[in-house]
């Protein structure tokens, strides 16, 4: 299955996210995205960092900026970062080679989101990404 097709059945195609993305765990190349969908590379810098300093980031009291947006973090743990705007939400999960992001619409839970996220980012997990 190619990366776009993840993104369009895994993520998208659940209705549970309505945008995503598919990037390197270390240089943050992306390897898929909805289509109009992105995030400055400075933003997930910051995410990138967060992982790294797990419950000592201070994303905790600060939140995540992304496309002028500001996100609540909910949790941040060694591979996973829930945050909210609203009732809308972004979940950024890490595997050994990727990151994937999904952004949640105010129609959809935090957690029926962040598990379709974790559906996956588990699958790639298990496949050696």
């Amino acid at each position: 299955m190619s990366w776009q097709a993840y993104i369009d059945t895994s993520l998208v195609g659940t209705g549970n996210i309505d945008k995503a993305i598919i990037c390197d765990v270390n240089d943050k190349t992306v390897w898929a995205a909805t289509p109009g969908f992105s995030i400055p590379d400075k933003e997930l810098q910051v995410v990138y960092n967060a992982f790294k300093e797990g419950s000592s980031s201070p994303i905790y009291g600060t939140g995540i900026q992304v496309n002028g947006e500001k996100y609540t973090v909910i949790t941040l743990s060694e591979d996973t970062l829930l945050t909210k705007k609203g009732k809308e939400g972004l979940i950024f999960a890490k595997t050994s080679k990727a990151v994937i992001i999904g952004h949640h619409p105010d129609t959809v839970l935090t957690q029926a989101a962040n598990n379709t996220v974790e559906a996956l980012a588990d699958y790639l997990k298990g496949v050696g990404y």
